[in-house]
């Protein structure tokens, strides 16, 4: 078994309930980490044998471009992809963090992170 974690993708976004977030946008910071078994790939040393984070990466920029009013709506999209296009995954954690969210006090930024495992 091994991890392979894709840390802070930066996208921007319209994510939000504020109908203004859905104009003016948001940075925003995907960080996604997989368990599968790598141990095939790391004899291999084949593409094919592991999960490919280039292609994590622009999972996670097609559905950031899919407007949602919650962070947990975008980081559920994202962890269903990941499960039903890479077989190899038996975990996957997904962080979706709003840079400068829009409320009262200095907050750097939210973060919502959702588990799930293969069954």
């Amino acid at each position: 078994m091994g991890k392979i974690t894709v840390s802070n993708i930066r996208v921007y976004a319209y994510h939000g309930c504020l109908e203004e977030e859905s104009i003016i946008g948001s940075d925003y910071l995907v960080t996604v980490e997989i368990k599968a078994d790598l141990e095939k790939a790391s004899v291999s040393d084949n593409l094919e044998d592991t999960v490919d984070y280039v292609f994590i990466n622009r999972v996670v920029k097609e559905e950031m471009q899919i407007s949602s009013k919650l962070l947990e709506h975008v980081a559920k999209r994202i962890l269903g992809r990941v499960f039903n296009e890479m077989q190899s995954v038996t975990r996957a954690v997904i962080s979706v963090s709003k840079m400068n969210p829009p409320i009262e006090g200095d907050v750097e930024m939210v973060t919502v992170t959702l588990k799930e495992k293969r069954e």
